[in-house]
C-alpha cells in the first residue's frame, strides 16, 4: 500500500510541475474565446444564408476560361447571366487560383481574409486596449469571431468575395499614417534606410492605390486625402493606381481596352438596383419607388448631399485627430453613394462599431474624473489643459447612449432583418409586407445613412499629423 501511495504522489507531483506554469486566468480566457467562437458559428448558422462560394465560382470560372485562351469578359457563369466585372488587374491577381479546385480556392480566400481581418482588428484595437490595460491577444481573439459573425463578413467569406482584403489594404495606409506620426516625434537616428522606410510610413497610400486598381470605389479615399491636404499620401495612392493600371494595359491590353471602353459602363452586369441585398442609397430609392430602376435625378441629388456631408465630417474628424473615424466615414459614404453596395460590401460597419464602443468608454471615463482635473487629451480637450467637468450624469448618459448605439448596430448587422422581407420585382412588390416590411428590407441602408450623419469622432484619439504640427510648432518657436 505505501508503494502505491508513493507512486500516486509522484504522479501528482508531475502533474503539478506541468501545470505550475499555466496561468489560471489564461485558461479561463481561452475558454471564453472558444465559447465566443462557437456562439459566432451558431449565429452564422442561424442568421446567415446557405453559402457555397457562389461569387468565387464566377471568378474561378472566369480565370480558368481566360487561362484557356478565351476573352476574360466574354465569360458567363453557367445557369446565370453573370460574368467577371472587376478590372483586368484584379483578373491578373486572381489568375493563380485557376490552378486550384474552386472549393479549395474559396477556402484559401476565407483563411487569408480572416487572417487579414484579425491583423486589422489588432491594429485598430491596440490604442484602445493599451489605454485600458487589456491583453491585446485576448481582445482580438474575441473580436475576430464576433466580426466574422455579422452580415458583411459572413457574406464575404461565404460567397468568396475580396472585400476584407481590400478593407485591409485601405487600413494598412491608416497604420502607415499612424507610424509616420509617431516616428516624427520619436525617430531613431541609428535605424537603417529600410526601417526608416517601413516604420516611417513613407509607403502610406500604396494600399489605397492597389484597392482602387482592383475596385474603383476606394478612389473616394484619394479624394478625401486631397481634401485634407495629405498631398504626399494622395500622390502615392494615385501613382500606385495609375502604375498598376498602365502595367495591366502593357500585359493584357485587349482586356484593359474591353473593360474601360465597354464593361465598366455595363451596369446591368451586376444586377438590378432594387434587389434586396443592394443596400446603397440607389437600392433604397428604387425599393421605395417600387421600381427596378433608381430615379436618377433624385439619386444624384441625394448622393451629392451625402457625399458632401460624409467628406466634410471626415475632414473634421481628421482635423480633430481621429483618423480612424475619418477613414470610417469615407468608407461608409462610399457604401451609400455607390450605385450597387451588396451587403458583403458593408465591412466599414466594423470600425464604426469600434468607434462607437470606444466613444462610450471615453465618455464614461471622463465622467469619473475630479472637477477641474487636467485632462490627457482623451476626450474633450488638449493634453494638460484643465477643463471643468460637466454634471456627472451628462457624460455618463452620453457614454451610455454611444454604448447602446454600438450594441444596436452590431445586433442589426448580426440579425440582418432584410432577408425575411426580401422581394423581387416584378413578381412581388417591395410593399408586400407593409411599411414595417419595407423598413426592415431597407434597414441596413438606413443605418449607413445615419452613421454618415451621426457617427461621433474622438478628439485626439489617433492623429495622423503630429509630425506636421510638431514641425510647425518648432518653426514658430524658433521665430520667437
Amino acid at each position: 500500500m505505501p508503494t502505491i501511495v508513493g507512486k500516486g504522489l509522484d504522479r501528482l507531483a508531475t502533474v503539478r510541475r506541468v501545470t505550475r506554469g499555466i496561468d489560471r486566468r489564461t485558461v479561463v480566457r481561452t475558454g471564453i474565446v472558444a465559447a465566443v467562437a462557437y456562439a459566432a458559428w451558431l449565429a452564422i448558422g442561424t442568421f446567415g444564408r446557405p453559402y457555397n462560394f457562389f461569387d468565387m465560382k464566377i471568378y474561378h470560372g472566369a480565370v480558368v476560361w481566360w487561362a484557356s485562351g478565351h476573352e476574360l469578359y466574354e465569360f458567363v457563369a453557367p445557369d446565370t447571366t453573370l460574368g467577371f466585372t472587376y478590372p483586368p488587374f484584379a483578373g491578373l491577381a486572381m489568375l493563380p487560383m485557376a490552378h486550384l479546385p474552386v472549393t479549395l480556392a474559396g477556402m484559401v480566400n476565407a483563411v487569408v481574409s480572416i487572417a487579414a481581418l484579425a491583423v486589422v482588428l489588432a491594429a485598430l484595437l491596440r490604442p484602445i486596449v493599451d489605454r485600458l490595460g487589456w491583453p491585446l491577444w485576448y481582445t482580438v481573439a474575441i473580436a475576430t469571431p464576433l466580426a466574422v459573425a455579422i452580415e458583411p463578413t459572413r457574406e464575404t467569406l461565404g460567397y468568396g468575395q475580396v472585400n476584407l482584403l481590400l478593407f485591409a489594404l485601405i487600413l494598412a495606409d491608416l497604420i502607415a499614417l499612424r507610424w509616420r506620426s509617431r516616428r516624427g516625434t520619436h525617430q531613431a537616428e541609428e535605424d537603417g534606410p529600410l526601417l526608416r522606410f517601413v516604420y516611417g510610413g513613407a509607403w502610406a497610400g500604396v494600399g489605397i492605390g492597389l484597392a482602387t486598381a482592383v475596385k474603383l470605389t476606394p478612389a473616394l479615399f484619394i479624394f478625401y486625402l486631397m481634401i485634407t491636404r495629405q498631398w504626399r499620401v494622395a500622390a502615392t495612392a494615385i501613382g500606385t493606381a495609375v502604375a498598376v493600371t498602365i502595367g495591366s494595359f502593357g500585359i493584357v491590353g485587349a482586356e484593359s481596352r474591353d473593360y474601360f471602353g465597354s464593361v465598366l459602363w455595363q451596369t446591368e452586369r451586376v444586377g438590378a438596383a432594387d434587389m434586396t441585398p443592394n443596400q446603397s442609397l440607389a437600392g433604397l430609392l428604387a425599393r421605395l419607388y417600387d421600381s427596378i430602376e433608381t430615379p436618377g435625378l433624385l439619386w444624384l441629388a441625394f448622393s451629392v448631399l451625402v457625399l458632401a456631408l460624409g467628406l466634410s465630417r471626415a475632414s473634421n474628424a481628421h482635423a480633430d485627430g481621429d483618423e480612424l473615424t475619418a477613414f470610417t466615414l469615407v468608407g461608409l459614404t462610399a457604401n451609400v453613394i455607390s450605385p450597387i453596395s451588396w451587403t458583403h460590401h458593408l465591412v466599414w460597419v466594423i470600425p464604426a462599431i469600434i468607434v462607437l464602443g470606444d466613444a462610450a468608454i471615453r465618455r464614461h471615463d471622463a465622467s469619473r474624473g475630479p472637477v477641474g482635473r487636467a485632462t490627457s487629451g482623451a476626450y474633450g480637450g488638449p493634453p494638460g489643459v484643465s477643463t471643468l467637468r460637466s454634471p456627472i450624469w451628462y457624460p455618463t448618459l452620453t457614454g451610455f447612449r454611444h454604448g447602446i448605439a454600438a450594441i444596436g448596430l452590431y445586433l442589426l448587422f448580426l440579425i440582418s432583418p432584410i432577408w425575411p422581407y426580401e422581394h423581387q420585382l416584378p413578381e412581388v412588390s417591395h410593399y408586400q409586407d407593409g411599411l414595417f416590411g419595407a423598413l426592415m428590407e431597407n434597414s441596413l441602408a438606413l443605418a449607413l445613412i445615419v452613421l454618415v450623419a451621426a457617427l461621433p469622432w474622438r478628439p485626439g484619439a489617433e492623429p495622423a499629423f503630429h509630425t506636421d504640427r510638431a514641425a510647425r510648432a518648432a518653426m514658430l518657436h524658433g521665430r520667437r
